[in-house]
């Protein structure tokens, strides 16, 4: 057992909450965590628990994907999109003006920003962050598209292939980048956490990876998207917290609901 497990997990929660967010901090102090940091006056936080590797461009020839020859290409997070025109610029791949981009939420269709001309591009994207919402897009415009699904090469999300071999897309899967665990253990030995939330089942394997004999008490555990959840629950962790969901369409909304929740209990 490590710390933060059985130790020091089963200890009381303190009245100052302890939030564990592993993604990296937000650049911008006007992230909508902080805000709800301050609306409960609970202690976020930040440490990513994976990273990623890109892979070259001579490793990427081997899977023999004609970037060039695809109409559209499916975008589910911004790191996608790094490592995507970071290929195309490895390898001298013009990308034709008028591809289209199909992309998880509409943050992450904004961050195309950064490579394109917005305005001058088909971009499109889901209305609540789920797949559900993405493959509606993606159904009006499938006919005659040929997709690129940009993804890592060991967390591609079986759902959205599964639901493009079903709906008989023409489509292929570009591995442009792997994760690989971070090391959390400055941040886990050394504090208590009442939540830790986790957005991959990358993240949810490098908890592990860290502790293999990890074992949970009085945290609760939050995880965003659906593999996420599954990767929660299979690895025998409590999933108390989850989003997107109708009326919690981001973590952060998830965990507003929460901290209210938990708030009411507090004050009965």
């Amino acid at each position: 057992m490590v710390k933060n497990g059985a130790k020091s997990l089963s200890a009381k929660k303190s009245s100052a909450k302890k939030v564990l967010i592993t993604q990296p901090r937000p650049e911008s102090d006007k992230s909508p965590y902080f805000e709800l940091a301050r609306k409960y006056n609970v202690e976020l936080f930040f440490h990513p628990f994976i990273k990623l590797e890109g892979i070259p461009a001579r490793d990427f020839r081997k899977q023999k994907v004609d970037i060039a020859s695809f109409t559209a290409v499916i975008f589910t997070s911004r790191n996608a999109i790094d490592h995507f025109f970071r290929t195309c610029e490895e390898m001298k791949v013009s990308i034709k003006q008028d591809t289209k981009y199909f992309c998880i939420t509409e943050a992450v269709a904004l961050y195309l920003q950064k490579f394109i001309l917005y305005r001058k591009r088909k971009v499109f994207y889901g209305a609540d962050g789920t797949n559900k919402s993405l493959f509606d897009v993606i159904n009006k415009h499938k006919e005659n598209e040929r997709f690129l699904y940009v993804c890592s090469e060991n967390q591609q999300d079986n759902e959205i292939v599964t639901w493009l071999k079903t709906n008989k897309c023409e489509f292929q899967m570009g591995f442009m980048y792997r994760t690989v665990s971070n090391d959390v253990k400055e941040v886990m030995d050394n504090q208590v956490f009442d939540v830790i939330c986790f957005f991959t089942p990358s993240g949810v394997k490098s908890l592990f990876d860290n502790y293999p004999e990890f074992n949970i008490s009085e945290t609760r555990i939050g995880a965003f998207g659906g593999n996420t959840a599954k990767a929660v629950e299979d690895a025998g962790l409590p999933l108390e917290i989850k989003a997107p969901a109708p009326q919690a369409p981001s973590m952060v909304s998830a965990l507003d609901q929460y901290l209210n929740l938990n708030a009411q209990k507090l004050a009965k």
